[in-house]
């Protein structure tokens, strides 16, 4: 098969295969080829799942050709960052601590892509634990430091490393990720695809590895936003065996947004100060888009609160309480990042009242981000404003000036979606994010789709 297909959207693959002018066996086997001649070589692969693939792609072929086609995902093969459980295959959550872990259950989100007829062709590899105690090093994986494909000697991002490079790669065509702080937007910028996370409480998280009950989210990784899109429609929706997932079906269409006028709140972003020419060239570009799309922009100030200290109070607690037995067994110490161990144990000498005190923030914040929702329909700013880091650094060195939108986005569950907006003058992507309101993904989706619909930046390939 013609390694361009691998690189197509889902959409326009779908419509291959529904007309059965390629199989999805066909297609799943170019997959795992790929996922064996450059998946692994990235480290971007924690299991690949042949034998479940080629029956998944398989029954597709039949019911395809028996006309029970099921839409869109059907025959699609896809990966699953490691930390969902899959029955019979190995779920390591990134750790050395979980080699040998196995579920006897499937995730909600893998059960429903399963229904749909997507082809689960990969587990994805991740930062161990999704950085639960906070990691220094790109290596802190058991599957260790994943490589940006469009540069081997830079990071493709946390925690969903794998899932960002592997779409980009052309090894998977989506991914299923999760974020707690920027774990599928920082993978998707660096990477330079587009990357989904759903409002909190959208996507039910059983079967998923719990880092922070209260902020942790799953989302889609892709070529566009309209395949995000429909990821979503597939995986949202209320699920008893997790309560605090939300009884709204996301449904979207296009067509409805096309002509919308958004109001599109411009986050301060100081380049000169981060040093972000290139950020800034790019960013420039995007806004133009907009204003000749007749978008009304506008600058606005979030209103001054802790976000970011709120958000970490609240994810170092809930993280040492996820990983307590872990902690106390001593395995914790087989973790490959020291920083993790040494946050995870401290984290349980947090107190009571420092996590009632971020709770009450977030409450705060949340009423506060309602009333700016009140002026506009989407906040917009840079994901990031540099390339991805040398991978063989600290992230302590190489995160200064990189700004990001995560603290005050992340804490109060809010929609984001980060698509490829440019590259920096020596070659990385660079990434454009658009913050909606609790539960108004098909706005940010719609304005991501408009920008697609203007630029190529999403349908640039790195050179494997």
């Amino acid at each position: 098969m013609d390694d361009e297909v691998l690189f197509l959207t889902v959409t326009q693959q779908a419509k291959l295969l529904k007309s059965r002018k390629i199989s999805s066996v066909e297609l799943t086997q170019a997959y795992l080829q790929a996922l064996r001649a450059r998946g692994e070589a990235l480290r971007a692969v924690a299991e690949v799942t042949e034998e479940v693939a080629l029956q998944q792609a398989r029954q597709a072929d039949k019911e395809i050709a028996s006309g029970k086609y099921r839409g869109v995902l059907h025959g699609i093969p896809y990966g699953a960052k490691d930390l969902f459980a899959t029955k019979g295959i190995p779920t390591r959550w990134g750790s050395p601590a979980h080699r040998d872990q196995m579920f006897d259950h499937d995730a909600a989100v893998i059960e429903r892509l399963q229904r749909a007829g997507a082809v689960l062709v990969a587990k994805l590899a991740m930062i161990e634990l999704a950085g639960a105690g906070g990691y220094e090093f790109a290596h802190a994986s058991v599957t260790g430091a994943c490589l940006n494909p469009w540069d081997r000697t830079r990071w493709a991002g946390g925690s969903s490393s794998g899932s960002g490079a592997a779409v980009a790669a052309g090894a998977v065509a989506f991914a299923l990720g999760t974020e707690t702080w920027g774990s599928i937007t920082v993978p998707a910028a660096f990477c330079g695809v587009t990357g989904l996370r759903p409002t909190y409480g959208r996507v039910s998280r059983y079967g998923a590895m719990a880092l922070s009950w209260t902020m942790d989210k799953i989302g889609p990784m892709a070529r566009s936003a309209e395949d995000c899109a429909h990821v979503l429609q597939v995986i949202a929706g209320h699920d008893p065996r997790d309560p605090s997932s939300a009884d709204l079906p996301f449904r979207y269409r296009f067509s409805t947004w096309r002509s919308h006028r958004f109001r599109v709140g411009l986050l301060p972003t100081d380049f000169a100060k981060n040093n972000a020419p290139d950020a800034e060239r790019c960013y420039t570009a995007a806004l133009e888009i907009f204003r000749k799309r007749k978008a009304n922009l506008k600058e606005v100030k979030l209103p001054d609160l802790p976000y970011n200290e709120a958000a970490e109070t609240i994810i170092v607690a809930e993280g040492s309480s996820a990983f307590e037995n872990l902690i106390r067994s001593g395995k914790v110490n087989q973790l490959a990042d020291q920083s993790q161990v040494v946050g995870l144990l401290s984290g349980l000498t947090l107190s009571a009242a420092d996590y009632l005190r971020a709770t009450r923030i977030r409450a705060e914040a949340m009423k506060a981000m309602a009333k700016v929702f009140e002026t506009v329909d989407v906040l917009m700013a840079p994901t990031l404003l540099q390339g991805a880091p040398p991978v063989d650094r600290s992230l302590n060195e190489t995160w200064v000036n990189m700004g990001g939108n995560g603290g005050f986005a992340n804490l109060t569950g809010l929609p984001s979606i980060s698509v490829p907006m440019g590259f920096t003058a020596s070659g990385l992507p660079l990434g454009l994010e658009i913050i909606g309101a609790p539960y108004e993904e098909a706005k940010i989706i719609a304005l991501a789709q408009i920008f697609q619909q203007e630029t190529d930046w999403h349908r640039r390939r790195p050179p494997v």
